[in-house]
């Protein structure tokens, strides 16, 4: 399995605009790129799955294990060519005085070789020890090359060469000059979400032009290639005897500009137990999908103050679903929108007012790094009480006139929380929390939370107010109807605007990948007049693509949010059948 890891002398070297190029470089020429991203970080992996096409997983040591972290990382690796990880901070920087949580002991952990990016401005024979003390410090490290950044000119770069060749034993892979296309817009929580930007598919191919023009490709690939097969029992499954599955239950995503922070394995976690995951957008619908509860992950609602608060139809439409017992899981920009009001830099906006408390922004992190936390028995869907949960917050918000007697699903044993004592506000069915967990780390929340949503939907009597079965997609500025699944009502309406504009809403930049399944759908359901199924997806585009790619996984990849039937047809413009082929 071709692996390395990407990692620093410190942070700030350039690192991430690094690791976003050359996954860019590789996979403009074809080859299959797997990103990882150690540590807690939302923002990153959306660069990383930008550059290579396919889901950004995280790598923690904190919240997982090492058998969970062998796991992830040999099952993800699956159908790629390399895999690359990038580190977060420096190669031997970590929360332990021992190292074990660091960059160097997962590239241990791995068996993976390392590459150091160096931030050379200002460096000339001084860069030899650094790379002497780097490589002695762990004789387990292997530092198979060096990347040199923010290089001065042609005569820099000539001189650090000469030092680095004389000096030691460890090849330059690149060298980077400094280039202000290469950098990447940040703001108070680090680098902004692609998401946000409408050129970040043409910032990441001129980053992948400029890194692979200056770095060795060909090098950087034999290093990855020199290293044994981890073996995991992800990658041979044992059968487990059927079980009954349960019915299905609807989980609206909050999925648009303001919120973005979500863990792919999370969501598919979810579906694992028996979610289909139904995106809204807090921006432009103006009513809830027909869902049976509310995942609302973090982002930056801070940013969007004026459109959220603009948009009363839908903040109405949540609180009603709240008071009537939907349940809602949100987390830390999710929290901030449930409560009555944002204020940032003097401005104050109206939220969806379910919390009776107001978020204030502040200009340093309020809460920042790991938390560990101590469920309590208002925790509305767990039955572990008193277990310790690991999360992570980043959070420049806090929280004033919050009402007394509020009820809270944790206390915090490390962290800041809400108050630096509780955290996850409990309301009716609701659990708002600034912590972000990850399913697949140990908490285990995607499963707890399913079961809630399913069991509260065969409990309730009563409709939901203000849910209606009609949406609509503006399109070269008339509204296109939908049902509240983004299914098109009139096929005849169909048109690659609309496509462009449903993917748009659904947080899906279209490849030419994504239009040649379009035109299949299209044509299968002109044939047959039912969707495909995915079956017949994997035999045609096997014969088009080959086995590499036209496979369930990634087809999967390409349609992330009920995958190709339902996202893929949703996108064609077809009408939702009952029978499939």
């Amino acid at each position: 399995m071709s692996s390395l890891l990407i990692s620093a002398a410190h942070k700030s070297s350039g690192k991430t605009t690094v690791t976003v190029g050359l996954c860019a470089a590789l996979s403009a020429q074809g080859t299959v790129v797997q990103p990882f991203k150690k540590g807690p970080d939302y923002i990153d992996p959306m660069w990383l799955a930008q550059a290579s096409g396919r889901d950004c997983f995280n790598l923690d040591s904190y919240l997982m294990t090492q058998e969970q972290i062998t796991d992830c990382f040999t099952r993800q690796s699956v159908g790629s060519d390399i895999s690359i990880v990038e580190g977060n901070k420096g190669l031997y920087d970590g929360l332990a005085l021992d190292g074990s949580n660091s960059n160097a002991a997962l590239a241990h952990l791995l068996d993976m070789p390392v590459v150091l990016v160096l931030d050379a401005r200002g460096m000339t024979r001084g860069i030899a020890p650094l790379i002497l003390g780097y490589q002695a410090f762990d004789a387990h490290i292997r530092i198979a090359g060096v990347i040199l950044n923010q290089l001065g000119g042609a005569r820099h770069e000539s001189k650090l060469r000469a030092v680095i060749e004389y000096y030691t034993d460890v090849q330059v892979l690149g060298a980077i000059g400094h280039d202000p296309r290469l950098a990447v817009v940040e703001r108070h929580l680090g680098l902004m979400p692609n998401h946000e930007l409408d050129d970040a598919s043409q910032r990441v191919r001129a980053m992948g032009e400029l890194i692979g023009s200056q770095v060795d490709l060909s090098k950087v690939l034999q290093i990855a290639a020199s290293v044994a097969p981890l073996l995991s029992s992800a990658i041979a499954p044992t059968a487990t005897p059927p079980t009954l599955q349960p019915s299905r239950v609807r989980i609206g995503l909050a999925r648009d500009k303001a919120f973005g922070f979500y863990y792919p394995d999370d969501l598919l976690a979810l579906e694992q137990a028996g979610a289909e995951i139904i995106p809204f957008d807090t921006l432009h619908d103006t009513r809830l999908p027909e869902v049976d509860g509310l995942f609302i992950g973090g982002g930056f609602p801070e940013m969007f103050m004026p459109e959220l608060q603009a948009n009363t139809a839908l903040r109405s439409s949540i609180k009603a679903a709240i008071e009537s017992d939907m349940p809602v899981y949100a987390e830390c920009g999710g929290l901030m929108y449930l409560a009555r009001t944002l204020r940032w830099k003097g401005e104050v906006y109206n939220m969806v007012g379910a919390l009776a408390a107001d978020v204030v922004m502040h200009d340093r992190p309020v809460g920042r790094g790991y938390v560990a936390l101590e469920t309590t028995s208002d925790a509305p869907w767990r039955t572990d009480i008193g277990q310790t949960l690991r999360g992570h917050e980043f959070h420049y918000s806090s929280l004033e006139n919050v009402a007394p007697g509020l009820k809270f699903a944790y206390r915090v044993k490390r962290g800041h929380g809400v108050d630096g004592e509780r955290d996850g506000i409990v309301y009716r069915k609701v659990l708002a929390s600034y912590a972000h967990l990850r399913s697949g780390a140990g908490s285990d929340w995607a499963a707890q939370f399913v079961a809630f949503v399913r069991a509260q939907s065969m409990t309730l009597k009563a409709p939901i107010p203000a849910l209606v079965a009609t949406m609509s997609v503006l399109v070269s500025g008339k509204a296109i109807d939908t049902d509240t699944e983004g299914y098109i009502k009139n096929l005849d309406e169909w048109s690659e605007e609309f496509a462009l504009a449903r993917a748009k809403a659904e947080h899906l930049e279209l490849t030419e990948a994504h239009w040649q399944v379009i035109a299949f759908l299209r044509a299968y359901y002109e044939e047959h007049r039912v969707q495909a199924q995915v079956r017949a997806m994997i035999w045609h585009f096997s014969k088009v693509w080959g086995p590499e790619l036209g496979n369930n996984h990634h087809l999967h990849t390409l349609f992330p949010i009920g995958g190709p039937q339902k996202q893929g047809n949703r996108l064609a413009g077809l009408l939702k059948t009952k029978g499939e082929h």
